[in-house]
């Protein structure tokens, strides 16, 4: 599938997306020890982020419906910008965390309708790997642009990462503006309607298990700076060198899931949850070793976003019927599996349980998605597994 502007378009707007999503994590011990707050409270900066995604998600494509693609997507993006602004001038914590929670709002409309769009300027058999070629963006950010954003949070000072991330937003408005093509509003849109598929059980389970991946990556990468610093006794320049290989790895997953998933989601899912339990348990008995780090976390970057694209399009092939909302509310479902894994790791950190049991404690989370798949692929109909499969 070769590319086109409007995907180049969206592609640059999750990149500017993806830094000011995952750059905090990278600056934890920075923000922690420059607003005096704890390494877990500074980690709800994460989640705060995170369920202002999943409120916004619904809320942005509920009220924006009739409003034309491309000019919604740059509306989203000027959101984006504000939020970044006021990051970067924040003078405490609270300040910080309503610029997220405001920056936040953007982030699963864009993602949601951004992948409807992208979706649609290619073949339907290939839908996946054009939502993969979107979401490359959001890989490409954490191989260059959260190791960047780490490196000038360490030398210029944490607001000055979030300057950056603001100047990303105009290149992202521009890059819309001159790129995407024209699109207008959705006809006969009716938002009671596309809430009544939020009831389906099919889509509910889709999104459920949409959760329980993200809480499995995000219950361990939440504290990978602290984590690496700690337990692994790295250096700035090992820990900043493992964002650029997670992120890596991460570029990998997402081509490979787009690719396999074109042809089956059901499997893409099973072979990836189960990739991704073994590898959060060697991550936990490795971690204090350097030496196998980087194949460690290459590998864990490669399963963890090779779920995006089959989790993505498992909502989008349930509610066919309602894709704006639903494909917003999965966004919303990856950033509720977020605060719930950035949440379940901190715990277990403020318990004194030790930083391997947060890679253990992922492994579980992974594990009970792997399960939940098993026993769907069981329940669904034939129609319904041809439908996923590609067939």
């Amino acid at each position: 599938m070769r590319l086109n502007p409007g995907l180049i378009a969206l592609s640059v707007g999750a990149f500017g997306i993806g830094v000011t999503e995952f750059a905090p994590m990278g600056l934890l011990p920075v923000i922690a020890t420059d607003l005096s707050v704890s390494i877990p409270t500074a980690g709800l900066l994460i989640s705060a982020y995170a369920l202002g995604v999943m409120i916004g998600a619904p809320l942005m494509t509920l009220t924006t419906g009739r409003v034309p693609r491309r000019m919604l997507l740059i509306l989203l993006a000027g959101i984006f910008t504000l939020g970044n602004l006021l990051a970067a001038v924040s003078t405490g914590y609270g300040m910080l965390l309503a610029a997220r929670l405001l920056t936040s709002l953007n982030h699963g409309a864009f993602f949601g309708v951004g992948s409807i769009v992208a979706a649609s300027l290619v073949p339907p058999e290939h839908k996946a790997g054009a939502v993969a070629a979107m979401f490359m963006g959001l890989t490409i950010a954490n191989v260059v642009g959260v190791p960047l954003a780490t490196w000038a949070g360490e030398h210029l000072g944490w607001r000055m990462a979030f300057w950056g991330i603001a100047g990303l937003g105009v290149a992202t408005m521009t890059a819309l503006r001159l790129t995407l093509p024209a699109l207008p509003a959705p006809e006969g849109g009716n938002a009671l309607a596309e809430l009544r598929v939020l009831r389906r059980g099919q889509v509910l389970g889709a999104l459920a298990l949409t959760v329980i991946g993200s809480s499995a990556m995000f219950t361990v990468f939440t504290y990978i700076a602290p984590i690496l610093r700690e337990t692994t006794h790295a250096s700035l320049g090992f820990v900043t060198a493992m964002l650029v290989t997670y992120g890596v790895g991460l570029t990998v997953g997402n081509w490979l899931g787009g690719r396999f998933a074109d042809r089956s989601v059901d499997r893409t899912l099973i072979v990836t949850l189960g990739s991704l339990t073994a590898i959060l348990i060697a991550f936990a008995l490795l971690m204090p070793f350097m030496a196998p780090m980087p194949i460690v976390i290459f590998l864990w970057g490669v399963a963890s976003f090779a779920l995006v694209p089959p989790l993505q399009v498992r909502v989008m092939t349930a509610a066919a019927d309602a894709p704006n909302l639903a494909s917003s509310v999965n966004i919303g479902a990856f950033n509720l599996g977020n605060a719930i894994g950035a949440a379940l790791g901190g715990g277990v950190i403020a318990f004194g349980l030790g930083y391997p049991a947060v890679a253990l404690a992922g492994a579980a989370t992974s594990a009970l998605g792997l399960g939940a798949v098993l026993i769907a692929v069981r329940r669904t109909p034939v129609s319904d597994k041809q439908q996923l499969c590609g067939t």
